[in-house]
């Protein structure tokens, strides 16, 4: 498979796979340590899990800022650092007051390293921005299946040393992951090129361009605002999936429980498969506008399928939720490929990095909201999934009306080309 991006793209993979395979290993056992080594309730493990996944809502745009402002490369290599250094002190105390700054630190370097990951895949990929993140996502999943599979190995023994372990191994993946980093080259920054293109040409009215550019600021963008916070309800399909699936089938459903770990093998392989032939659906933001109604089309039938699933014969409602499962995965792979594309090309090409950072407000938030607003589609019966869907379905269209005007000029931000030195 062609990697986009050259040698430093191919080098990228590497680390989003030792960083996933080290969120593998805790994210398996997270709850398991919190209870049987620190000797939390579960009432303060709800608090611990919220409160630190609140406080890392500020990761995204705080990393984007700064990322336009000092270099990529060292500032991820700090940012993996910080994420080691939590997990490491998790392992120093059971107070629960320092075990929710120690997890809140964590969040920030974790929502932020995304963010930052994501920035450096736009800059040396460029065109091809949209391909790249398909072949990450691939790359990420299979971390994340290889951390699991190594956990569940390890949980086997079930003792307190064997959780303690696994967490080192998280906190080593990320200084791996912070020393792998520093080894490559640092991205070209448009920001900085457009400067020195600038100065270069001692034109004035370059310079205003390029001035003008740099000083974008994404929280006086109210489109782009608006943008983003329906980008937070339509990535409900990952909360729909890891929430909302699992519950509905063993509370509301006749399918055996047994099927509800083979839907989510089923959403992983679809994932692996499909995720590099859907970034053609992003290979431009007016493509990937354009694919904003299928999406939308996808979405409803993903809520009819649930409500569907709701029957007195087992075998229907276990087809039901194959198909249920089956739409929300391509949901999630569609409209994974259509904000890769939108969320940087409707952003000011010297100022992606506050732009990327604001848009990774609307995962973070849904994280966060998510779960809620499914467990409400499930509380109110098979009639909620129907209004889920049309719900998102909905936002597709608004969405696709909001980046009418944006998507035409987006087509002429200018891939950067030249390296720094």
């Amino acid at each position: 498979m062609r990697i986009p991006g050259g040698t430093d793209g191919r080098r990228m993979l590497a680390v989003t796979f030792v960083d996933k395979a080290g969120s593998g290993l805790w994210g398996a056992t997270s709850a398991l340590y919190f209870t049987f080594v620190a000797g939390l309730g579960a009432a303060e493990i709800g608090l611990l899990i919220g409160l630190s996944g609140a406080i890392g809502i500020a990761g995204p745009p705080l990393g984007g800022l700064l990322a336009d402002r000092v270099p990529l490369r060292p500032l991820l290599a700090v940012v993996q650092a910080v994420r080691a250094a939590a997990s490491f002190a998790l392992l120093a105390t059971t107070d629960l007051r320092l075990l929710l700054l120690i997890a809140a630190v964590g969040s920030l370097g974790d929502r932020s390293s995304s963010v930052l990951t994501k920035l450096y895949a736009t800059r040396v990929a460029g065109e091809e921005r949209s391909r790249y993140q398909a072949v990450n996502r691939i790359v990420s999943n299979i971390g994340w299946a290889v951390g699991g599979l190594v956990a569940a190995s390890a949980l086997t023994a079930g003792t307190t040393a064997v959780y303690r372990w696994l967490l080192v191994g998280d906190a080593l993946s990320f200084v791996l992951a912070a020393l792998l980093v520093l080894r490559y080259a640092e991205p070209p920054s448009l920001s900085r090129v457009m400067t020195k293109s600038a100065e270069g040409m001692e034109s004035i009215e370059a310079m205003k361009g390029a001035e003008g550019a740099k000083g974008a600021n994404p929280w006086r963008d109210r489109r782009y605002l608006a943008y983003t916070a329906s980008e937070a309800v339509l990535f409900l399909d990952d909360s729909v999936l890891t929430v909302g699936l699992p519950l509905w089938t063993v509370t509301a459903t006749t399918a055996p429980h047994q099927v509800v770990p083979l839907l989510l093998v089923l959403n992983n392989v679809l994932v692996v498969c499909f995720q590099v032939p859907f970034a053609r659906f992003g290979t431009t933001a007016h493509v990937a506008r354009g694919a904003l109604l299928p999406l939308g089309a996808v979405f409803f039938a993903g809520g009819a399928a649930l409500t569907a699933s709701a029957v007195d014969t087992p075998w229907i409602a276990v087809g039901a939720l194959v198909l249920a499962a089956t739409a929300f995965t391509v949901a999630e792979i569609l409209h994974a490929t259509i904000s890769w594309e939108l969320s940087v090309a409707l952003a000011p090409p010297a100022a992606q990095g506050a732009y990327l950072g604001v848009h990774g407000l609307a995962q973070a938030v849904q994280r966060s909201a998510g779960p809620l607003i499914v467990t409400c589609a499930i509380a109110v019966g098979p009639t909620g999934w129907l209004a889920l869907g049309a719900g998102l379905a909905a936002m597709c269209c608004g969405q696709r009306h909001l980046v009418r005007d944006r998507d035409r000029t987006a087509l002429s931000v200018p891939t950067v080309t030249l390296s720094e030195h």
